[in-house]
C-alpha cells in the first residue's frame, strides 16, 4: 500500500498559498483511485485551513512538523512533545536578544489551543496576529501570563532571515529542541521559524501513520529543511524545482515548480490518473 505525503508551502500550494484547480482535481482522482495521501507541514492546523480549501484530506493530517495531528472526520487532535519551561524561558531570552517576536503555542487544561505573544508587536508579529485573529477556537494571551504549568507545544515567528538563522543556531545548544527556518516564497525578506521538541518531526510522525495504516511504500514531496526527515524515511522522495540545490540532492528526483502544478502533474503520470 502506498502512502503519499505532501509538504504545503513551496510544494503543493501555489504562490497564492492555495491549492490550484489542477491540484484539487488530481487529489480527487487519487481519492477515487483509493490511493492514501495526506499532508505534513510546519503550519498549524488553523493556519493551513484557508490554504487547503477546496479539498478534504481524509486521513490524519500532520501539522507543526509532527507536533500536532488533526483528523478531519473525527474532529480530534493529537499532540506530541511538550516543551520544558526552563528551556523555553532561555529561548525566549534569545528571541528578545535577536529582536524577534515569538508566538508560543500551548494547550489549556481542556486541551484547547492557546497562543501567548508580546504586547508590543513589530510588523512581522502583526502579520502573524492578523492570521491568528481569524480563528475563534484559539485563545490569545499576553506573554507575561505564561505560567510554569502551561503545556507548551511549539514556538513560531516570522522575521528577517538573519536573526532567525541566529535563533536556529542558539537552539542547537538545547538538548531537547529542534528548530527550522525558511521561507521567502511569498515575501523575499519574510522568513519563518518553528521550534519544538526534538523527539518529534515530520519523519517520525509519518512513520507512525504508516504503521497505523499498514502502508508499505512511502512517497513524499517537499522543498525545505523540515522535509528532510521525510526524505530519509521515504521509498521515493521528490523535491520541487523551486527547492534549494541541497534539498534536491537529497531527493530521488525533482518534479516541477510549485507554482506550475509540478506535484500534481507528476502524480497524474506516476499513478496514471486520467
Amino acid at each position: 500500500m502506498d502512502l503519499v505525503v505532501f509538504d504545503l508551502d513551496g510544494t503543493l500550494l501555489n504562490k497564492q498559498q492555495r491549492l490550484s484547480a489542477t491540484t484539487i482535481d488530481t487529489l480527487e482522482k487519487m481519492k477515487h483511485a483509493g490511493i492514501a495521501y495526506t499532508l505534513a507541514t510546519g503550519r498549524t492546523h488553523l493556519a493551513a485551513q484557508p490554504c487547503i480549501e477546496g479539498h478534504n484530506f481524509p486521513l490524519w493530517q500532520i501539522y507543526k512538523n509532527g507536533v500536532e495531528w488533526w483528523h478531519p472526520e473525527q474532529q480530534v487532535y493529537r499532540h506530541n512533545g511538550l516543551l520544558d519551561h526552563l528551556t523555553i524561558r532561555a529561548t525566549l531570552d534569545d528571541f528578545a536578544e535577536q529582536g524577534v517576536m515569538p508566538f508560543v503555542f500551548c494547550l489549556d487544561a481542556q486541551g484547547q489551543q492557546q497562543v501567548f505573544y508580546p504586547d508590543a508587536l513589530d510588523k512581522y508579529g502583526k502579520m502573524v496576529l492578523e492570521e491568528l485573529s481569524g480563528h475563534d477556537n484559539l485563545t490569545q494571551h499576553d506573554l507575561s501570563e505564561l505560567t510554569p504549568d502551561t503545556r507548551i507545544i511549539n514556538i513560531s515567528a516570522l522575521g528577517h532571515p538573519s536573526p532567525l538563522k541566529q535563533l536556529v543556531e542558539r537552539c542547537s545548544n538545547y538538548d531537547d529542541l529542534v528548530a527550522y527556518c525558511g521561507g521567502g516564497i511569498y515575501h523575499p525578506e519574510t522568513h519563518w521559524i518553528d521550534i519544538h521538541h526534538n523527539s518529534t518531526c515530520k519523519g517520525s510522525a509519518i512513520i507512525q501513520l504508516m504503521e497505523e495504516l499498514n502502508a508499505t511504500n512511502l512517497i513524499v514531496f517537499g522543498d525545505g529543511d523540515n522535509d528532510l526527515t521525510m526524505f530519509d524515511m521515504a521509498n521515493e522522495a521528490y523535491a520541487t524545482d523551486n527547492a534549494p540545490d541541497y534539498i534536491k540532492q537529497k531527493a530521488t528526483a525533482t518534479v516541477g515548480h510549485h507554482d506550475a502544478d509540478g506535484v500534481a502533474l507528476f502524480l497524474r503520470e506516476r499513478f496514471n490518473l486520467s
